[in-house]
């Protein structure tokens, strides 16, 4: 016992500025991520500010059958899925292409470039994002009716009181905002592929799609499962600066923007229900959860080197 000890000891000595490097994001974790769990509590219970958490009265799982008895829930659910899901299916094959592309740039300087100015967008706060989208949908002095639609003779579309339009809108902005972090994930693989499987393709005479198509996909399938299965952990989670901010919170728009993060912020915000906000975030956490787990599983039964556990 007292070898062992010893021999941990010298190794956290030995490793202590490695621990010590690791401290405050270990803190940060506890304090953000695992201390407020304690209040999962309130999700259970019909919270009232003068009696605290610990007095409030138990509801069990009425907080729980608040999201799916409102009259919202089956659109709420439909865009929050919907949404991911398309996210989802274009903002993996979109990042992979530019990805391609920048592993076809020969000059550096360019390479480094291009990398930065497509990261821009997913390090830009989503209140600005919102105003950029309204300066290009402003009914009256927004640049696509003054510029396009103006000159060309046709009559102004007055956008945030359209909601066809915005399953278009928002998946464009999640694209532009979201492909940068994504397409450097997938090029960061890339060229660490080895050099040697491209140079004997080109002396069998391969062509650059029978490259790509032969070499490059299948070694990034791995990274691809592994983000796909990270992505469905949040399938019934949303932007919420992305779905609130960027339409505006517009009423007329609810119908095509309604997600479970939106419709449970404005229910607290009228409300004041503690519990219930609890209870929604607390599901989603869960389904979040299950989804993950069975697409871990399947991968693990067909693929098992790219399963997450």
């Amino acid at each position: 016992m007292k070898t062992k000890n010893k021999h941990a000891g010298k190794k956290l000595y030995k490793y202590r500025f490695l621990y010590l490097l690791a401290l405050p994001g270990f803190v940060y974790l506890i304090i953000n991520n695992y201390m407020p769990m304690v209040g999962l509590v309130l999700a259970f219970k019909n919270y009232s500010f003068a009696k605290g958490m610990l007095h409030s009265p138990w509801c069990g799982i009425h907080n729980f059958t608040y999201l799916f008895n409102s009259k919202w829930a089956k659109i709420m659910f439909r865009n929050t899925i919907g949404y991911n899901l398309l996210f989802l299916v274009l903002g993996n094959i979109f990042a992979i292409f530019v990805a391609i592309l920048l592993g076809e740039i020969r000059s550096e300087r360019a390479k480094k470039t291009y990398q930065t100015l497509i990261l821009i967008p997913h390090l830009v706060s989503t209140v600005l994002i919102g105003y950029l989208v309204f300066a290009f949908l402003s009914y009256k002095n927004g640049f696509i009716n003054m510029s396009l639609l103006e000159p060309l003779g046709k009559e102004p579309v007055n956008w945030y009181t359209e909601p066809k339009y915005w399953p278009f809108i928002l998946t464009l902005v999640q694209m532009w905002r979201s492909f940068g972090f994504q397409s450097i994930v997938y090029f960061a693989t890339i060229i660490g592929f080895d050099k040697s499987y491209y140079e004997a393709a080109v002396v069998d005479g391969a062509t650059t799609w029978q490259q790509i198509s032969r070499i490059t996909l299948p070694l990034l399938r791995p990274t691809v499962i592994i983000l796909v299965i990270m992505a469905l952990g949040r399938m019934f989670a949303s932007d919420f600066g992305l779905f609130y901010q960027v339409p505006m919170n517009t009423g007329t728009l609810y119908s095509a923007t309604t997600t479970i993060d939106t419709f449970v912020y404005r229910a607290m915000m009228q409300d004041h229900d503690v519990g219930r906000s609890l209870a929604a975030g607390f599901l989603q956490s869960i389904l979040g959860f299950v989804v993950v787990t069975i697409a871990n599983s399947v991968v693990r039964k067909i693929e098992p080197e790219s399963a997450l556990y």
